[in-house]
């Protein structure tokens, strides 16, 4: 249940995110269901095709397209309190890479896989949702730019496993390892902590 509930958290940050976007790209409700959809369900799709877990978990699992429908009406309702675009597009961003990422790890630790490849399974979940929604809405992915995006939830998937070796309470590593995803967003940002560019601006 604990499980479910971040995952369904996630969801519902990332579906926000999608409609902030789109919004923000003017597009007609159509479109703005659809950007939110595939933000919200895109990194679970990619991951749970790589792992052979088919149908994908929101096409048996009508709860994610309820929750999708229902955030991104809640989104356009009340779009005058949340659309202060950059601000509520970064924070909605953030928690959803933080609560996805322990989601993609708990997913590759149930078949058996190894800890890298679940921190990429976790990178991958909590990052490519947000991939799909940037092209298709003609931006450069944030994962493709100097900011401290994937490199966040890599260091969530490092601190789980850590933590993993000195705590029993899974629950409580999966919260602070989401923590740690979204301090370490939110503090780069904050700091203007970036990677380094291979290009001279």
């Amino acid at each position: 249940m604990f499980f479910q509930v971040i995952d369904i958290l996630g969801t519902i940050a990332f579906a926000i995110s999608g409609v902030l976007v789109a919004m923000n790209k003017r597009m007609d409700p159509f479109g703005v269901l659809i950007i939110a959809f595939v933000t919200a369900v895109g990194g679970g799709t990619l991951r749970d095709t790589l792992i052979g877990q088919t149908p994908v978990s929101w096409m048996i699992n009508m709860t994610y397209v309820y929750v999708i429908l229902g955030a991104t009406l809640f989104a356009i309702l009340f779009k005058n309190y949340i659309n202060y675009l950059r601000t509520s597009l970064f924070l909605f961003d953030t928690i959803g890479i933080g609560l996805y990422t322990v989601v993609g790890i708990e997913k590759g630790l149930t078949i058996g896989l190894h800890p890298i490849i679940c921190i990429a399974l976790g990178t991958m979940t909590a990052c490519f949702g947000g991939v799909i929604r940037d092209i298709l809405c003609n931006e450069i992915p944030v994962i493709f730019r100097k900011e401290i995006y994937a490199t966040a939830c890599i260091l969530g998937g490092l601190t789980y496993f850590l933590l993993s070796e000195f705590l029993t309470d899974s629950n409580f590593v999966f919260v602070i390892a989401g923590v740690v995803v979204i301090v370490i967003r939110l503090l780069a940002v904050k700091l203007k902590i970036s990677l380094p560019s291979l290009y001279k601006d």
